[in-house]
């Protein structure tokens, strides 16, 4: 799955160790300077994400993730541009209002 395939849900699991259902966005793209596409994609993307925890499907779909926590965990393949940092906290705090944690990382292989 990738960033630019908005009404997928790329990854679903549990974190063994937190106890945490973790939905997982994988960001392929380079930030470029121009990121407002990029953006666009991601926030299209987090909106598919909330959707499907917050319309109950995710309980529909997963008999077992009931009175989980969730984390919405974006693996990015290029370091964010101070444009798309700046997102990721606006944005963070919307999704933790909603009851749901997010973050951002680097992948790391190996």
């Amino acid at each position: 799955m990738a960033l630019d395939e908005t009404n997928v849900i790329d990854a679903i699991g549990v974190d063994n160790a937190t106890g945490e259902l973790v939905l997982t966005i994988t960001d392929h793209l380079e930030w470029t300077g121009s990121d407002s596409e990029h953006l666009l994609l991601l926030q299209e993307k987090l909106n598919t994400y909330l959707g499907f925890v917050e319309s109950g499907e995710i309980l529909r779909t997963y008999l077992d993730v009931k009175g989980r926590a969730v984390l919405i965990d974006i693996v990015c393949k290029y370091p964010p541009s101070q444009q798309a940092r700046g997102f990721y906290d606006q944005v963070a705090q919307i999704v933790e209002g909603a009851g749901i944690k997010l973050q951002h990382r680097l992948f790391r292989e190996g």
